[in-house]
């Protein structure tokens, strides 16, 4: 530790961490990037000085070694999730995961035999964003009042071979990369989880991911969750959370602007195209900063983590259960 900071070491080149993650750790009050490590030492050291990195490793296990170094942040393609996280945890280390934090709930699962002194978790910031915490204190005060369904969409639009989002082998897809968050709209909203779940999944012809998937999410008590997720369609994400009284929608549910300020819309459907609606404006904020931070307390034994191993896990049990739904051609349990 570094006074009342903790210092941060970066895996990897990847522009989530170049971009959002280490631009988020520095402007967080309790994190400094320290370090990163590439494969290509040359790369490292360039990414490094341009963000203003101290430290640049050839190599993670370099990296991992250091001394100086408290927590890992791993951005690395899905398939070295779990290799680069166990490696990491045994050398000393705490660990921010990028999501999903494994290919399936069987290797998430090894997750669990890590020593429980270090921390682990699924790095979704939008649960750390201050637009979804008022959302949620909505719902507990009754505002909408009784909270029966949620609808979610989110796409994108990526054709590239190349891209790890359109590589099978290495975890890719559109339920993996996106499809995650809108199944955790479901257990963050509704503060349950699923029994079961249906879907429809369009795979591309050429890569073998879905590209196209659609799912509805059953958590008991007339409550659902229905989504619908592709990596081949224009750009665009809403959440909407329906209760028996008003409707919240999210407007930039997933990518809030780093830095800027973002609207919750409250409408009581008292009139037609959103002419009821009432706006409510969140202030500027970084997500990625308030991740580090909620980490970072946590690291530093100021606050509880709320989210670790055994969530990760939950998490992967569920989008199990959306793929297999789509094999099968009918509900899945989730187990």
């Amino acid at each position: 530790m570094d006074g009342n900071k903790v210092r941060w070491g970066i895996i990897s080149t990847a522009k989530i961490g170049r971009e959002k993650v280490i631009p988020g750790i520095q402007a967080s009050q309790t994190g400094i990037a320290a370090a990163i490590a590439s494969r290509d030492q040359d790369r490292a050291r360039e990414t490094a000085d341009a963000l203003g990195i101290e430290k640049a490793y050839g190599s993670y296990e370099e990296l991992f070694a250091d001394p100086d170094i408290d927590v890992i942040y791993n951005p690395l393609p899905n398939h070295m999730h779990v290799p680069m996280t166990v490696q990491a945890v045994e050398a000393g280390k705490h660990v921010l995961c990028e999501k999903p934090i494994a290919l399936s709930a069987e290797e998430a699962s090894e997750l669990l035999d890590l020593p429980r002194d270090r921390l682990v978790a699924e790095a979704f910031m939008v649960r750390a964003h201050p637009q979804w915490i008022r959302a949620r204190d909505l719902v507990r005060s009754g505002a909408l009042g009784e909270l029966r369904a949620i609808q979610g969409y989110f796409s994108y639009f990526m054709d590239n071979p190349d891209n790890i989002r359109n590589r099978a082998d290495m975890g890719g897809g559109a339920l993996m990369d996106i499809g995650c968050y809108t199944m955790l709209a479901g257990r963050y909203f509704f503060e349950g989880e699923p029994e079961r779940v249906v879907s429809l999944i369009d795979r591309d012809p050429d890569f073998g991911t879905d590209r196209l998937t659609s799912a509805i999410m059953d958590f008991g008590a007339g409550r659902q969750l229905s989504f619908t997720v592709s990596t081949q369609l224009t750009p665009y994400q809403r959440l909407q959370l329906f209760g028996t009284k008003k409707r919240l929608d999210i407007m930039i549910p997933f990518n809030a602007p780093q830095g800027g300020a973002v609207t919750l819309r409250l409408d009581d459907g008292s009139a037609l195209a959103d002419d009821s609606a009432q706006d409510e404006t969140i202030d500027p904020c970084d997500q990625y900063a308030e991740q580090a931070d909620v980490f970072g307390r946590a690291v530093l034994g100021e606050k509880v983590m709320t989210y670790g191993v055994e969530d990760a896990l939950q998490n992967m049990k569920i989008l199990d259960a959306i793929f297999a739904s789509a094999e099968r051609g009918g509900w899945v349990d989730v187990m």
